[in-house]
């Protein structure tokens, strides 16, 4: 038997392009006239459709688009097509998250899923779970069981085989455990598996392709490609590798892929064809820049060095060094001037106060106008360059190096960030040594560097795993070894740094726990453990 997997990049919303693409797909995969075409979970609406779903008129376009979509495929096999059916019971929520069976030229059957997502699609806000186990579809003799979602992992009839209509979102690391666990299934219920699932960033979710195909007896025998539209057609009755795809997991190249994939779609799903950001010759926008231009191309990426009195001369050089080894263009616009002129305005009013950080502030505040100015006059999508581990505590200024339409390495801590480039610099040089070697600073004031004010990096990222990843308290940290003055002191700046994080722009996310979907914390809320 055999089977198509279509990794599909879907838009969400776009339903008559969505099925532009599922057609398109089906087309090419006929070619190797496989018994069952399988399309991923929602790939018709889009994946996360959020509060689109509770549109009526979106669910009913939908349905239209899916019953004119079948009418297109009168001479294909057989196509299971994720979407969104209504729930016409009266009782529970107004959805059930869904499959079409597409067959000449009709819908002939659906199925409903059964075991709803508990983490970042928030599918019970719209969606009710069936009542019944997930769905047989016979075909050419054989008993197919029909799953969407976390319904792969759950118990029920027993098939010949199962195929698995999936929209699974990326974390790093997430793809082996996948794999190890679909393959658990697959040799203890001796049943081979199929798993379709949705490619391509869809705000800050990005979701990573890799469908999947199992032998009964556990083997690996298909893999789409990683990050990336795919077909992949695999005769599950053959237990041998058919089509598997190179696939790098070592988490610098997952990351890498993942921010370039999500930056790209970012853009073009938004409707943008350029990008720009600020160039402090650091390594949060070396690593940023780097990532944008692989996304969008060198002739799509602007860099704008904003040197203040206090930058140093080598931090201009190594941003000029960046933008010269990545091909793109850039403007260097001094701020100085900008700055004598707010100091001026407010001069009588800081009469008699020092120098704190409201003027460093200012800073970054006069940098994001001009960015945003440029953002504006070119049309251009104005990316933001803070790292997880100073999101986290705060480091950063609202209405400043916040500033942005979309937040690229949000979910990537600074440790990470420099691993990330040390990896890419292997591959091919392009971030300057000095970068990777120097002190982190934000060159607010003359000898600034991070460590004044933060924990050296490599405890502030551990403290900050235990915390937000592993969730774990100031006392169980402090009982694993950690300083404890340190530990309390970030915990309490994670928590004062809520309101500025709700306030960011959306970030990509590339770990389980990332801030926004992930991170569901009160802002007016003491801390509770100082």
């Amino acid at each position: 038997m055999k089977i198509s997997l279509l990794q599909v990049n879907s838009v969400v919303g776009d339903l008559a392009g969505n099925a532009d693409r599922i057609a398109a797909g089906v087309e090419e995969a006929a070619r190797y006239r496989p018994d069952l075409i399988v399309a991923p979970e929602l790939s018709l609406p889009g994946c996360p459709s959020r509060d689109l779903l509770l549109d009526a008129g979106f669910i009913d376009r939908g349905l239209a688009v899916l019953e004119d979509l079948a009418a297109n495929l009168v001479d294909t096999p057989p196509v299971l097509v994720g979407f969104a059916a209504p729930n016409l019971s009266g009782t529970g929520r107004p959805l059930f998250n869904a499959a079409a069976l597409l067959r000449g030229g009709e819908i002939k059957e659906t199925f409903h899923k059964t075991r709803l997502s508990l983490g970042v699609l928030n599918e019970s806000r719209y969606f009710e779970p069936a009542g019944v186990n997930p769905g047989i579809l016979r075909l050419g003799g054989r008993t197919v069981g029909v799953s969407i979602g976390e319904e792969v992992w759950c118990g029920g009839p027993m098939p010949e085989v199962i195929v698995n209509l999936s929209a699974s979102p990326f974390a790093a690391g997430v793809r082996c455990l996948r794999e190890e666990t679909l393959s658990r299934i697959a040799r203890d219920r001796r049943v081979a598996i199929a798993r379709a699932n949705l490619v391509g960033g869809n705000d800050d979710l990005i979701f990573d392709g890799r469908s999947s195909a199992f032998c009964a007896d556990g083997g690996l025998i298909a893999r789409g490609a990683a990050f990336a539209e795919d077909i992949v057609t695999v005769d599950i009755a053959r237990p041998v590798p058919q089509a598997v795809a190179h696939d790098d997991q070592d988490p610098e190249s997952e990351i890498w892929h993942a921010l370039v994939l999500g930056t790209r779609d970012y853009a073009r799903k938004c409707g943008f064809a350029s990008a720009l950001l600020g160039l402090s010759g650091g390594i949060d926008s070396s690593l940023v820049a780097a990532v944008a231009t692989r996304a969008l191309g060198p002739e799509n990426v602007l860099g704008v060095l904003l040197p203040s009195p206090y930058t140093s001369a080598e931090s201009i050089e190594d941003a000029q060094e960046l933008a010269e080894n990545l091909g793109i263009r850039t403007y260097c616009l001094p701020i100085a001037p900008v700055m004598e002129a707010f100091d001026g305005v407010l001069a009588g009013v800081f009469a008699g106060r020092p120098h704190d950080t409201t003027e460093e502030n200012l800073q970054a505040r006069i940098r994001a106008t001009v960015l945003m100015a440029l953002a504006n006059k070119f049309n251009s999508l104005l990316l933001s360059t803070g790292n997880k581990s100073e999101i986290a505590v705060g480091y950063s200024t609202l209405y400043g190096d916040m500033a942005g339409g979309l937040s690229v390495i949000a979910d990537v801590p600074k440790g990470m960030v420099y691993r990330i480039a040390r990896w890419l610099n292997a591959k091919s040089p392009v971030i300057p040594g000095r970068v990777l070697e120097k002190p982190p600073s934000a060159e607010l004031r003359p000898g600034q560097t991070d460590q004044e004010t933060l924990p050296p990096y490599d405890l502030l990222d551990a403290v900050l795993h235990r915390h937000i990843d592993c969730f774990e308290g100031a006392d169980e940290i402090v009982a694993a070894g950690y300083p404890e003055e340190t530990v309390r002191e970030v915990l309490w700046m994670v928590g004062q740094a809520e309101f500025k994080r709700r306030q960011a722009a959306p970030g990509l996310r590339v770990t389980d726990r990332a801030f926004g979907t992930d991170w569901q914390m009160p802002i007016a809320a003491k801390a509770w453990w100082r």
